[in-house]
């Protein structure tokens, strides 16, 4: 097909899908009900996920964007995720299942679509570090976090899909940079599917609020593809990336998992137990609106990782962008720790900003 084809084609069969399957489900009564801490005032339909994710599946073979191959492996592990987030948005399972069916999709893309962290580059300046024989434990643990890290953003209207989004844009301009043309169109097929969802789950003055979510299925789904080409884009010296670029990329669900779980311990707290402590929260606490959040948190991802990638491309050391991530990291561990701080400077730096 000509270039970008079947990406074009997939947005418009994304927006196609969810008119009369959004309808279907509420007929069916598949539907997220408002209440307890969730601030939605009318049920929606938490099926986005479900549907990204199997036009990705079925349109990228068909049209030969997705190499089975390849990527038979991913395949096997969302439609895993799929299942258990669809059951669980449902019904009911319980955390432990559900973090055994990550574990074994996790493992299903480790061993299998050769997913494999071994190489980390030169992290401090001191030579190549390698996982070794923790190569496997690591890769699991790291793509088992990254899916729960991606489960988290997911809490206001077009902030997964947004960020998501801005992953995979860098991911495919550096996979363009580098002649990895068929992982850039792979990506670009991402996009598109993610951009149709975000027709009607972002905000934005024709849309006052969403009317389709992701639902578990597509939040854990994402967080599993984010994994997946954060390992095979960042494999050594030829590889588009390394190790520590891809960690300015995605760092932001990083470092706000982190910074909750260091909260919720301090405060001998579960350190999974849902809260609305979150970065987002602490927007929507410094009275800026949703519409205006998503998109201010977008461009903070966008800045992170276009600095990281362009700090890369200019020859910058490793060793410097492992120092600023790591103090980066610990500041917003510390600014999160008391909610109050994140509230005041969002109301000093953004809320002028917001009309």
């Amino acid at each position: 097909m000509p270039l970008f084809l079947p990406q074009i084609i997939a947005f418009f069969l994304v927006i196609l899908l969810v008119i009369p399957l959004r309808k279907l489900a509420r007929i069916s009564g598949i539907v997220d009900k408002p209440g307890g801490r969730k601030k939605h005032q009318k049920a929606v339909p938490p099926i986005g996920g479900l549907i990204i994710f199997s036009v990705f599946m079925l349109w990228g073979a068909v049209s030969g964007v997705v190499d089975l191959q390849q990527y038979w492996a991913l395949y096997v592990g969302l439609i895993i995720l799929m299942m258990a987030g669809a059951i669980d948005d449902q019904l009911y399972i319980p955390a432990r299942i559900k973090l055994l069916l990550q574990l074994f999709a996790a493992c299903i893309v480790a061993f299998y679509g050769n997913v494999q962290a071994a190489y980390l580059g030169d992290l401090f300046g001191l030579g190549v570090v390698w996982t070794g024989y923790m190569s496997y434990p690591f890769t699991l643990t790291a793509i088992v976090l990254l899916i729960n890290a991606m489960n988290l953003l997911d809490g206001i209207d077009g902030l997964l899909g947004g960020i998501s989004a801005v992953f995979f844009t860098i991911f495919m301009i550096a996979a363009i940079s580098a002649g990895w043309y068929g992982s850039a169109q792979v990506l670009g097929l991402l996009i598109a599917v993610i951009l149709g969802f975000l027709v009607f789950n972002m905000r934005n003055p024709w849309r006052r609020k969403a009317s389709l979510f992701m639902g578990d299925a597509g939040s854990t789904a994402i967080g599993l593809v984010v994994a997946w080409f954060s390992v095979h884009l960042a494999r050594g010296s030829y590889a588009p990336l390394e190790p520590i670029v891809v960690a300015w990329i995605i760092g932001f669900p990083i470092f706000d998992t982190c910074a909750q779980f260091y909260r919720r311990i301090r405060k001998g707290q579960d350190p999974f137990a849902p809260d609305r402590g979150h970065f987002h929260h602490h927007f929507i606490n410094a009275g800026i609106p949703v519409h205006y959040a998503t998109p201010f948190i977008m461009a903070i991802v966008a800045l992170m990782g276009g600095f990281g990638y362009g700090a890369y491309m200019l020859g910058v050391p490793e060793v410097f962008l492992t120092v600023g991530w790591i103090v980066m990291l610990f500041a917003h561990i510390w600014l999160s720790s008391r909610p109050a701080r994140y509230v005041w400077f969002l109301r000093r730096f953004f809320a002028p900003l917001v009309r």
